[in-house]
């Protein structure tokens, strides 16, 4: 091998590392790629997510609409609501335990 071609070689080498060096550190590298792709994956579970809640959100608007029996559940347990004829008992336990107290 001559001196020319251990310059060229030696020249080459150079650019090689160069090129490398600009895939990793230079701008919209390797590097600013990864990045994006791992934003993109948390964008992409993020509306997954959402997509779910729309639709639970949109069967419950539905049940809403046109189940009676779903309406009278949620008005029962979220707005404390009784039923046609019910009857509700409060029983007052916070001092009287039923028992009675032993005579002084």
């Amino acid at each position: 091998m001559t001196k020319k071609h251990k310059i060229l070689i030696g020249i080459g080498l150079v650019v090689v590392f160069s090129f490398l060096i600009l895939i990793f550190f230079g701008e919209n590298t390797l590097l600013e790629f990864n990045r994006l792709k791992k934003d993109r994956n948390v964008l992409i579970k993020t509306n997954e997510e959402l997509v779910r809640q729309n639709d639970l959100m949109y069967n419950e608007i539905n049940r809403l609409k046109h189940d009676p029996k779903y309406i009278e559940n949620v008005a029962r347990q979220e707005l404390g609501m009784i039923g046609k004829n019910e009857i509700i008992f409060k029983i007052d336990n916070t001092k009287d335990s039923g028992v009675p107290e032993k005579i002084k």
